[in-house]
């Protein structure tokens, strides 16, 4: 018998006829959870929270453009010289 390693619910299934990559669904919390080993089985949950993380690092990116080369926020008048070469 397995359990859900978010809620310790049991989750019937036969142990010899899963498969790794094999996605299961706890019957409790409902948390989809993915086959990471057979022998001995074990389920890992497969959560939101990635894509979570995903759009987070997408943001920090975003947030990156606004350094310079080094890594520091530029000054006011670099800005504006920026807006300057844009206009022309």
């Amino acid at each position: 018998m397995l359990r859900c390693p978010e809620c310790s619910a049991e989750i019937d299934v036969d142990e010899d006829e899963v498969e790794e990559g094999e996605i299961l669904s706890c019957p409790e919390c409902e948390t989809e959870l993915e086959v990471s080993q057979t022998h001995p089985v074990a389920l890992n949950p497969i959560s939101d929270d990635l894509e979570e993380d995903e759009d987070v690092e997408e943001e920090e990116e975003e947030d990156d453009e606004d350094f310079d080369e080094d890594g520091d926020l530029p000054d006011e008048d670099d800005l504006d010289e920026d807006d300057d070469d844009e206009e022309e």
